[in-house]
This record gives C-alpha cells, sequence and structure tokens, in this order.
C-alpha cells in the first residue's frame, strides 16, 4: 500500500490546502493529513479542532484520515508507515525552506522521499495566516476558506480579536 502524509498545521485549513488534499490523494492509496501539534506555537484552534476541522472538508476523499501529531514528522512516517511526505508550494519562495526540510527528512529516515505539488493558480496566494489576518479585522473569508471554517472562524473570533483558547 502506497502511504502518503500531507502534514501542516492548518490553522486553519484553506481552499489552498484542500486543493493540495485532493490531487495528492489520487497519487497514493491512503493520504494522511498531518496536524502538527506544536508546543512552542499558539495556534488559534487546538489541534483536536483542526482535526475536526479537516475531517469535515474532506468527508468526501474516501482515502484521506486525519490524524494530529507532534514531534519529528519522520517519526510519525514511520509510526503510520508512509514512505511519501506531500507538501505544497505556493510560490518560488517556498521552494529553498521545504528543499532543506525535505533532504533533512531523507537523511534522518532515507525511507521517506517528498513530493512537491505546486499550488493551483487561484490559490497561490492564500495561505492561513493570511485567513486568520483578514477575519481579525472582519474581513469575509469565504472566498479562503469552506463554509464550515467560516463559521469555525467567527466562533473564534470577537470584535476583531481572538478568544483565547483555554
Amino acid at each position: 500500500m502506497r502511504r502518503g502524509i500531507y502534514p501542516g498545521s492548518f490553522d486553519p485549513v484553506t481552499f489552498g490546502h484542500i486543493d493540495i488534499i485532493k490531487r495528492a490523494a489520487k497519487q497514493v492509496d491512503e493520504l494522511i493529513v498531518g496536524v502538527l501539534n506544536n508546543n512552542t506555537k499558539t495556534p488559534l484552534f487546538l489541534a483536536k479542532e483542526r482535526v475536526k476541522m479537516l475531517n469535515e472538508v474532506t468527508k468526501d476523499i474516501p482515502n484521506v484520515k486525519v490524524i494530529a501529531f507532534q514531534g519529528l514528522l519522520v517519526d510519525f512516517a514511520k509510526e503510520v508507515g508512509a514512505t511519501m511526505i506531500i507538501r505544497g508550494l505556493r510560490a518560488i519562495s517556498d521552494f529553498e525552506y521545504e528543499l532543506q526540510m525535505a533532504q533533512t527528512n531523507h537523511k534522518l529516515y532515507d525511507q521517506i522521499e517528498t513530493v512537491f505539488l505546486f499550488t493551483s493558480e487561484e490559490f497561490s496566494y492564500v495561505s492561513s495566516s493570511l485567513v486568520r489576518e483578514v477575519a481579525t479585522f472582519g474581513g469575509d473569508i469565504s472566498q479562503f476558506v469552506p463554509p464550515y471554517v467560516v463559521e469555525a472562524m467567527k466562533e473564534k473570533t470577537n470584535k476583531g480579536e481572538y478568544k483565547k483558547n483555554e
């Protein structure tokens, strides 16, 4: 079985992420969307909330499984039996960092390969941080994220300020 991982923080998941998920799912038998739980960052959404959002927006893609993880991606890959990491590239500026990560991951675990998918042109400028910023100032984010995520963002914002996770 060919198993791949599409890792990220997905805080929140955007149409760009969903585009990569749909395209990556066609390349593998099973695609695991790995939701990074990074203790050094303070995300808007808790990992379990991001998993719930991703499960909702990928429910129609039968070979996608969403799992939260922490620690090294290569350790997670070994744990789930993945041999491929899928990364999305929005612009050439993403490539230098992603190349360094791909080479490091391969050095740490030589059974893993990284495959890059370029984000579709209509989503090339969209990022989770852009969505959070627009939402903070009360802007319409419906062109960047699915309706389910719009509602989740509304619940997390209050008069332009993020509510603190508890």
